[in-house]
């Protein structure tokens, strides 16, 4: 009998523990003024960070990830440079195969990797090249600690 309540309250206290860790933000945390909300997706490998504007428009998305992307970033499409998490990084076009669908020319994305087995997949979808160097400033002020990223669990 003694094992039986061992293991109901064994039981109990892992799924406690799930629940927890389930209900706490992966995503760094966004300034209030910059008007944007966070929409996250968690997996066993990897966090997602949809960032939409007040209007609903998805405007940034960041995968926080232990394994590299492994994404080619072909030289001809980087643009500007810039840093995350104190690593510098270039700004990329996404290579969409030709396509340039309306608002391509502001679209960037990177991959960086800022820790041992940590990486940011960013991809940013502004209006304007206002909003562009705006979503490009607040990434670059984002702050990483090590529970931000899904690591391999």
């Amino acid at each position: 009998m003694k094992i039986l309540h061992a293991l109901i309250f064994l039981g109990l206290s892992l799924t406690a523990g799930i629940a927890t860790a389930q209900s706490a933000a992966k995503c760094p945390a966004l300034p209030e003024s910059s008007g944007l909300q966070w929409q996250e997706q968690s997996a066993a490998t990897y966090v997602l960070c949809k960032a939409t504007a007040a209007d609903g428009r998805e405007v940034m998305t960041m995968m926080l990830t232990g394994r590299d992307p492994e994404i080619p970033l072909a030289r001809p499409l980087r643009q500007e440079k810039g840093n995350f998490a104190g690593e510098s990084l270039y700004w990329y076009q996404p290579d969409l195969g030709g396509q340039q669908p309306p608002g391509y020319a502001t679209r960037r994305m990177t991959v960086v990797k800022f820790d041992k087995n940590r990486y940011a997949q960013i991809s940013l979808y502004p209006s304007d090249a206002s909003e562009l160097r705006t979503l490009q400033t607040l990434s670059q002020g984002m702050n990483l600690n090590p529970s931000a990223v899904a690591a391999e669990r």
